[in-house]
């Protein structure tokens, strides 16, 4: 599945709600919708120019929704038309331990991804990243019709 529009994009997003974690040790976080949001807004806050990492960050879980396969690599591909290669490339390359060492966008998005798990604050609302993925894939589409 390819998304090609920020509403499809925030559908998604919101059907996470609710969503149980794999199961298992480190099956991850209790609520992925919850665990996406608080990501996006400890990277807002690390680094707030950063719009394309701040969305990697939020945009994780849909890959849970989509297919059978790797969610990481589904959440990429999916993602990639609409957010860009970069989105797509941390996402997919988040997922993969040791991948981040010497990359400090991964490195970045690994901490604040492993923080959000234990992080108890109020990280607002999914509505409120709706512009910010809008920019994205505006940029995104300007870059795309260069290429």
């Amino acid at each position: 599945m390819e998304l090609r529009s920020v509403e499809e994009l925030m559908d998604l997003l919101y059907a996470c709600r609710g969503e149980r974690p794999p199961a298992g040790p480190g099956g991850g976080p209790g609520d992925p919708h919850g665990h996406a949001l608080r990501t996006a807004a400890l990277l807002r806050r690390r680094r707030p120019a950063d719009k394309e990492l701040q969305v990697a960050g939020l945009v994780s879980p849909v890959g849970r929704l989509l297919w059978p396969g790797d969610p990481a690599a589904r959440t990429a591909d999916a993602v990639r038309p609409l957010l860009g290669a970069r989105v797509a490339r941390l996402v997919r390359r988040q997922a993969h331990p040791g991948a981040w060492v010497h990359d400090d966008d991964l490195a970045s998005l690994r901490q604040a991804d492993d923080e959000a798990r234990t992080a108890d604050f109020d990280a607002g609302v999914l509505e409120d990243w709706r512009t910010v993925l809008e920019l994205t894939a505006a940029r995104n589409s300007r870059l795309g019709a260069v290429d």
